[in-house]
C-alpha cells in the first residue's frame, strides 16, 4: 500500500509524507526488514511498540524513500 498526505500538485516530490506501508506476518519479518532497509538510511520512529501496533518502525532507506513496517496486534 502507498499513501500520500493529499492529491495535491507540490513542486517537490518524494518526502516522509510518501511512504511504502508493509504490514509483515512475523517478528522475524519486521526485525529483518527494518535492518536491511535502514542500512544506509535512518530512523524516523525507530522500530517499537508504540501502542496502535505490536511493533512498528519509520524509516527512510538509503535512496531516501520512506517505509513504514507495521506488525499488528
Amino acid at each position: 500500500m502507498c499513501i500520500d498526505s493529499s492529491n495535491i500538485k507540490r513542486e517537490f516530490s518524494c518526502t516522509p509524507s510518501f511512504l511504502i506501508y508493509v504490514t509483515c506476518e512475523s517478528e522475524a519479518e519486521i526485525d529483518h526488514l527494518y535492518q536491511k532497509l535502514s542500512d544506509g538510511g535512518g530512523a524516523l520512529m525507530p522500530i517499537g511498540d508504540y501502542g496502535f501496533s505490536q511493533k512498528f518502525g519509520w524509516l527512510v532507506d538509503r535512496f531516501g524513500v520512506s517505509w513504514q513496517l507495521d506488525l499488528p496486534n
